[in-house]
């Protein structure tokens, strides 16, 4: 198992922060390992949204079925995902409001099972090592560049 952890102060409102987050279209600007959405639920985000994602680690390509779970717009989001090989993953997305409304506390958790029990949990932290926290700071610092600059 892996568990990730990060978080970052962006000079935004909560409401925008989540409105870019929570927009499918914008995966590719912000998540530096998105390689392609291949589908995702039609309308407006919500409990049981599907998105299917191509995502590349240490340049090996592999897909997660994403389902949102839980909910409570603009401040908590849960996605559940299953990859290959019966992997699963769940990610959670807090945002807190900062400086009354005009920045966001953005923290982030991903959380990695991968299959085959103990020996697949080894395998995994062997192949990946301290990439996924690396990534995901990677990430947030991206989010934080392009919602404030605009």
């Amino acid at each position: 198992m892996g568990l990730v952890r990060t978080s970052i102060d962006i000079a935004c409102p909560p409401q925008k922060v989540w409105e870019f987050v929570m927009n499918p279209d914008n995966t590719d600007q912000w998540v530096t390992i998105h390689r392609a959405i291949k589908g995702h639920s039609s309308g407006a985000v919500r409990r049981g949204y599907e998105m299917h994602q191509r995502l590349n680690l240490r340049g090996v390509n592999f897909d997660v079925q994403w389902t949102l779970t839980e909910l409570d717009p603009p401040w908590y989001a849960k996605w559940e995902g299953r990859g290959p090989a019966r992997s699963t993953a769940m990610i959670v997305e807090r945002l807190t409001d900062i400086d009354s409304g005009s920045a966001t506390h953005f923290e982030y958790q991903n959380e990695f099972k991968a299959p085959f029990g103990p020996l697949g949990a080894a395998a995994s932290r062997a192949l990946t090592g301290g990439v996924p926290q690396r990534e995901a700071d990677a990430t947030l610092s991206r989010l934080k560049h392009i919602l404030e600059s605009g």
